[in-house]
This record gives structure tokens, sequence and C-alpha cells, in this order.
């Protein structure tokens, strides 16, 4: 089968990038305000902890008469996992916790200096917590810091852009692989469409041209040869026509569907028996079917479409079919073979540029036929039903 355009659909490349843009960005947003959630709630909950200790520090302190149970307290400081300096009134550390410091290895101003400038930035993260007397006298307090766990959710949001970041540039870079790599297939593709577009015809002049120097044919003869040299001409003009529309918005004009279609196809007829296939080629539903199309155009597509049908029937004979209907201000073209068919997985994939199942294909004239009715005639071009040994049904949808 010969198949065409694929990797991204023309045009979808774009969508796709956007669509990689806001999923990005909302995966980033998410982590950012889930980490962000997670801090929060570290934070309540060592600032629960610290006060649960300053109560039990206050409790103690004004319970010194009593022979109670203050096992609790042990408790409490053993829920400690951040790091906590309670200090007299005059900022003189008396007892820290989860602070990373060998004091015996200090001097008496080394250790005033460490302190200080750690409770310094204990501070400036956390207001510290006072322990009182009664409710009245201020007897200590409670400096306090961050967990390492706090500390590791604070990088979290950079890690995450950078790893966003890497992962929107590799798949920037993949897209415009994909992109170049596309473009480059279509160029391939078109090239050598023009030439095959081309050859057909030029090939019968020239044939024509050697049997007039040959052998000048007189009367009858020589009107047919002038006949077909001139169809022969009107189909340059044709390919001319066509390719001369891509790129560009053509013209919609109300047509006859059936009187369209019966045009491809016996112009089809007439090269089949060069295949030494016998293909039965024919419109199944009577009557008169009009849309907005560009004949020319879509002339194009049809031929496509049927020369990707004749390539899919491996036998000596087989059926090519049209079958047309309107309903609700929509035209529906089913174009039936009697080929190999397609396997269900590939029923997008045959619509790539450069998909080709065919050794000697190079996989463009379903991908243009897809844009021409997609993007030029606002329609729907797609695979309807096939699989391997059943043949296969492409769908035109058009605008009436």
């Amino acid at each position: 089968m010969k198949g065409p355009a694929a990797g991204l659909p023309i045009g979808l490349t774009g969508k796709f990038r956007i669509i990689l843009l806001v999923f990005a960005s909302v995966f980033v947003i998410g982590l950012l305000l889930f980490s962000q959630h997670l801090t929060d709630q570290l934070l309540q909950r060592e600032r629960g902890i610290l006060d649960l200790f300053v109560q039990s520090l206050e409790y103690v302190a004004n319970n010194t008469s009593s022979t109670g149970d203050f096992s609790f307290v042990l408790e409490v400081v053993r829920a400690i996992d951040f790091p906590i300096v309670q200090t007299n009134p005059e900022d003189v550390p008396i007892y820290w916790r989860n602070v990373d410091v060998d004091t015996a290895a200090l001097s008496q101003e080394q250790r005033a200096a460490f302190f200080k400038s750690l409770l310094a930035r204990m501070d400036s993260q956390n207001k510290p917590i006072r322990i009182a007397l009664n409710d009245t006298l201020v007897v200590n307090y409670v400096h306090y810091g961050e967990s390492e766990l706090i500390r590791q959710l604070r990088w979290l949001p950079f890690v995450e852009l950078a790893i966003a970041a890497v992962f929107m540039l590799v798949a920037y870079v993949g897209f415009s692989y994909i992109k170049r790599s596309e473009q480059s297939n279509i160029w391939v593709g078109m090239a050598r469409e023009t030439a095959h577009q081309l050859g057909t015809p030029l090939s019968s002049l020239i044939g024509w041209l050697d049997r007039l120097k040959a052998s000048p044919p007189e009367g009858q003869q020589l009107q047919e040869t002038i006949q077909e040299m001139g169809n022969d001409l009107e189909r340059l003009n044709k390919v001319a026509a066509r390719f001369s529309k891509i790129g560009s918005r053509p013209d919609l004009r109300q047509e006859d569907l059936r009187e369209v279609i019966q045009e491809v196809i016996t112009y089809i007829a007439r090269r089949i028996p060069k295949s030494g296939k016998k293909i039965d080629l024919r419109i199944d539903t009577p009557g008169e079917f009009r849309a907005s199309i560009n004949r020319e155009l879509f002339e194009w597509v049809v031929e496509n479409l049927m020369k990707n049908a004749l390539d899919a029937i491996d036998g000596p004979s087989g059926e090519i079919v049209f079958t047309l209907s309107q309903a609700g201000g929509r035209t529906t073209i089913d174009v039936t073979d009697t080929g190999k068919g397609i396997d269900p997985k590939l029923h997008k994939e045959v619509f790539r540029p450069g998909f080709s199942t065919k050794k000697r294909g190079w996989g463009l004239g379903l991908s243009l036929s897809k844009r021409i009715i997609e993007d030029y005639h606002r329609g729907k071009l797609y695979v309807k039903q096939s699989a391997p040994g059943t043949g296969t049904t492409f769908r035109i949808r058009l605008v009436t």
C-alpha cells in the first residue's frame, strides 16, 4: 500500500508544542504548590512540637516544689528533630539540640561568635519563643531553625524547574527534529510526486512524436493522434494547476461530485490494462451530489485514493467502489476497495508524510490528500474501516 504523510499531521507540530508548554507549566506549578504545601505542613508540625516543649518547660518551672512525673518532657525533647537553642534573657546559650558543633574544640570567643551567628540566622527564619514564669517573668528564650527535610524541600522547586527546563529542551529538540524530518519527507515526496505526475503525459507525448516522425499518420489516424496529444497537453495543464494551488487558498465552487469522480474513473480506467489487472471501477450511488470543492485539487484526492487502492489489490482482479450520501448539510464519500487491507494500528499512520508500505513508495499521496480535504475544504479524510485481508474503506466528509 502506498501511504502518505505521517509524523505529525500538517499544522499539528505547533499545537503539540503549545500542549507541551501548557502541560509542563501545569506540571511545574502543581509541583511547586505541592512542595510549598508540604513545607508549610512540616513547619506547622515543628512549631507545634516546639510550643509543646516550651509549655513543658514552663510547667516544670512553675511546679518546682511538685513531686510529679516530668518524664513527658524527655519524650517531647526526643520528638525534636530540628536545631534549637535555649538562651537566658541575655542570649547566652544554656541548652541546645541538633546543632552541629563541637564546643569543646572552640575557645570561649569562638563559641560566643558561633552562637551569635547561629542565633541571628535562626531568628531571621523564626521568631524566638519565650519561656515565662507565671506568665509574666521571662526566664528563657527558645530559638529554632529548620530541619534538614525542610531545607531540602526549599531546594525542591529549583530542582523541579531544572528538570522541567531539561524536559522542555529535549522535547523542543525532538519536535524540531521531527519537523525537519517531516519537511524533508514532504519536499522529497513533492519532488517525486511532481516528476511522477508530469512523467506520464510527457512520456505519452514523446511516444506520439516518435510515431509522427517514424510514419506520419493521415486522415482519421491523424485526427486520433492529435486528439490524444491534446489530452496529454490538457493533463499537463491540470498537473500545473494542481501544484500552483498548493500553499494558497483555492477557490471553492459548487460541483457535481459524481461527475468529478466519474471523470477521474475514466482517466484511471484507460491506464489499468497496462498494469495487467482487471478492476471494476464504479460509483454505486445514483443521483446528483453537490458540494463546495476545488475541482482540480479534489480530482487529485480521488486519483490518489484510487491509485492507493490499485496498489493494494494484489490479485488479477478487484473492485474500487464509490458510495455517496448527503445528510445534515454534509456529503460523505466512501471509497472501498478489495485490496489487502490495513492493520488497525496503522489507520492514522498511513497519513504521516514519508510513511509507505511499498518499497518504491515515497509516502506523500495520502498525506497530501488529507491536507487538501482538511485544510483547504474544511472536511475530513480518514480510514473508516480496514483490516488485513478485508479491504479498505476511506471516508471523505465535505460541507455541502
